[in-house]
């Protein structure tokens, strides 16, 4: 026995040398001086009563040294102690982070004070044992504590925190976080690299625990890797991002997004990595995979936002109570249709993906439903202007509506989501589908049969797209042109028939009419004139009233010439002054008018872009008789929020859409649609420019292939 306490005696001896020797203590079991103490992170030791070290610190320091030594941890900065324990930050901010060492790979003096205090306090064995290494803190020269640059969330948030040289200096903070553009929608680097020269994963992670159906977010924020328009090229779509260095840049801001990708890929699946299968698939066969995997799992996000829209709203009795049968009928149209046809479309999808972890083909499922399922589709955009305008009265004019509206958008189900993202989903899935379609073309190309099918559900898919178009487009057209029946009034000119299945209007608007005389003395009652501009003929009016307007002349499309006016134009009455007071001219000549004479009539608008916009759509006949343009050199832009038009010659746009932008004026862009090539203005603040010109590049081929593909 005294022989067993002998050995323990000399035992503890030698760990309590050694512990002392690595953890720089002196013999009473202070630490040496020279370190300092480490606040709050070593408090779990001193609540270990059974094993407890003294706390007292080392002499005191003087003020100089004190301030020196100053150290701010990042619980402690004022980004934290501003939002506290709900503080949030970016996922994509967290790179880096290096992993916690094993207990197996701890510190010598660590593990002892494990041991010891298990020894004597057995319930402290499931307690997990630390290291200095899991701390987050780093030991600088001359035993100067600093920030351990592995966590770097909150060092993005910071500017000019303490450098890893050296640097004692109090760490100064950024006064605020800077907003900059939207970062790529990329998953960022997890850590370093093990070996920088290893190849690309293609999007081979870990596997994902769960399903992809068990967070499918809201189909409003996400954007799909298969449209690839801007920020990254086709082939590397999978690719992780690119890093020198293998870590992520410690000084990355903090940025809001508008969407976001899709949370789990085909290369993530747990039954694809137990299968062993990335280790022999080749790269262009995952990258199908992951396209096909894509339009399987962007349905269920689309389909789960659907519901949301059928429960929240279109079956919410509070809504229902404030409009007519006919108002909520042109509200919600036939969107039990859609979704209906959404959930027979994704049952077999999924169908196929549960029968094959390698799925062999879905393109004729795709072509299926493009021909026999989706027509819902074309009835739901046909409604299109009549949804918009119901809307627009009901929020303008109906109070009990709007706060009925107000209250349902503020449920938690709805994500602070407004109703009409949700009403316009239909729209938005069916102008994206055809990309994601040529996306699973693109990876087909090295099969000729598989590529041959992918080819006709692309093509399926296009005119679908085009009859959701031509839908809309007559409906609006039709009963816009019996309306102006009804309110232009021909009085003493000859009657003009105005309903016919191949005219509609392209612009309307009140300008200012520029007298040769009397227009300087009488400023105060500038004549105007109210125009109709339709695809092959300009009526130009008086109104009379809101819905009444008599009619002065007209001219053939074909029989008009348009000059823009400048201030210093000479053929311009009265010169620069009269240019002062008078903004933003232009000029337009009727060669053959309603009497078959030639007249001129000098207008004027009240802004830059409006005048613009005018001359754009009078001159839209010549501008077709041009000829292409190399459109590689356009300027192209990615719509980043969807915007509706709200005049004729305005072009409705969804989120993710490329536009070539043919001009732009004072803040709004005019520009081609990459996906269908139709054209119109919107404001240039609901796009960004892509600037890579690779990206430019490659949507212009894709454009070009779209075309020749589905004839467009």
């Amino acid at each position: 026995m005294s022989q067993r306490h002998s050995d323990s005696s000399l035992e503890e001896k030698l760990l309590e040398y050694r512990f002392h020797s690595e953890l720089r203590l002196d013999a009473k079991g202070n630490p040496a001086s020279g370190l300092p103490m480490v606040r709050g992170s070593l408090q779990v030791v001193r609540d270990n009563a059974p094993f407890q070290v003294d706390t007292s610190g080392p002499p005191p320091l003087s003020p100089k040294d004190q301030e020196s030594r100053t150290v701010i941890l990042s619980t402690q900065s004022p980004a934290a102690l501003k939002m506290g324990t709900q503080q949030l930050i970016p996922r994509s901010l967290a790179v880096s982070s290096k992993a916690k060492t094993p207990a197996r790979h701890q510190s010598f003096g660590a593990a002892v004070l494990s041991k010891e205090a298990a020894r004597r306090d057995p319930q402290l064995l499931s307690a997990p044992s630390f290291s200095l290494d899991d701390m987050d803190v780093d030991m600088g020269s001359e035993g100067a504590l600093r920030r351990n640059l592995r966590n770097r969330s909150y060092r993005a948030a910071m500017k000019g925190l303490g450098a890893p040289s050296g640097d004692r200096g109090p760490s100064q903070l950024s006064p605020k976080l800077q907003a900059l553009a939207e970062e790529p929608s990329q998953p960022s680097a997890r850590g370093p690299a093990k070996n920088k020269f290893a190849q690309k994963t293609l999007g081979r992670k870990r596997a994902h625990k769960g399903s992809f159906k068990d967070d499918p977010g809201f189909y409003q924020e996400i954007r799909e890797r298969g449209l690839n328009t801007s920020h990254e090229s086709d082939d590397d779509m999978l690719d992780e991002p690119p890093s020198p260095d293998g870590t992520g840049r410690a000084d990355a801001p903090i940025v809001v997004k508008s969407y976001r990708p899709a949370q789990i890929t085909w290369s993530q699946l747990p039954e694809v990595v137990e299968s062993g299968l990335l280790d022999t698939l080749p790269p262009e066969e995952r990258k199908r995979q992951e396209a096909i995997f894509e339009i399987l799992t962007s349905e269920f996000s689309y389909q789960h936002s659907l519901s949301i829209l059928v429960a929240e709203f279109l079956h919410s009795r509070q809504l229902r109570a404030t409009m007519t049968q006919t108002e909520h009928h042109h509200l919600f149209s036939n969107i039990l249709d859609v979704l209906s046809a959404s959930q027979r479309f994704f049952e077999d999808l999924e169908q196929r993906h549960k029968a094959q972890v390698c799925v062999e083909d879905i393109s004729d499922i795709l072509e299926e439903h493009a021909e026999k399922h989706f027509h819902p589709y074309v009835v739901y955009c046909s409604n299109e202007v009549y949804q918009q305008r119901a809307l627009q009265k009901l929020t303008s004019s109906n109070a009990a509506f709007h706060e009925a509206l107000k209250e349902i958008e503020k449920r938690p189900a709805c994500g602070g989501l407004p109703m009409i993202s949700f009403l316009i989903l239909p729209m938005q899935r069916v102008t994206r589908l055809p990309l994601l379609t040529d996306t699973l073309c693109l990876k087909s190309q090295g099969h000729p049969e598989r590529y041959k099918a992918a080819s006709r559900a692309l093509k399926a898919i296009s005119k679908l797209v085009r009859q959701c178009n031509e839908g809309a487009h007559k409906m609006e057209r039709t009963e816009q042109m019996y309306t102006l029946h009804t309110q232009l009034d021909f009085g003493k000119v000859k009657s003009l028939p105005l309903i016919s299945a191949s005219r509609w209007l392209l612009k309307r608007g009140e300008l200012f009419v520029v007298e040769e005389t009397g227009i300087f003395r009488k400023l105060a009652s500038r004549p105007t004139c109210y125009l109709f501009l339709f695809n092959d003929v300009l009526v130009i009016t008086k109104k009379k009233s809101e819905d009444s307007f008599l009619v002065q002349d007209y001219a053939q499309v074909d029989h008009i010439r348009v000059q823009k006016m400048e201030p210093s134009d000479p053929s311009l009455v009265g010169g620069s002054s009269r240019s002062s007071l008078v903004p933003h001219v232009f000029q337009v000549t009727m060669l053959h008018n309603s009497e078959g004479r030639q007249e001129k009539i000098l207008l004027s608008s009240d802004s830059a872009s409006d005048r613009a916009r005018w001359i754009t759509a009078l001159t839209h006949r010549e501008r077709q008789g041009r000829g292409p343009t190399n459109k590689g050199d356009l300027l192209q832009v990615e719509v980043t929020k969807a915007y509706l038009a709200k005049q004729a010659d305005e072009i409705t746009l969804q989120q993710a859409d490329v536009v070539l932008v043919l001009e732009q004026e004072d803040g709004w862009f005019y520009g081609e649609r990459l996906r269908d090539g139709e054209m119109g203005w919107f404001p240039e603040d609901f796009a960004r420019c892509i600037t890579s010109r690779v990206a430019v590049e490659g949507n212009v081929r894709r454009m070009e292939r779209l075309r020749v593909e589905t004839g467009v």
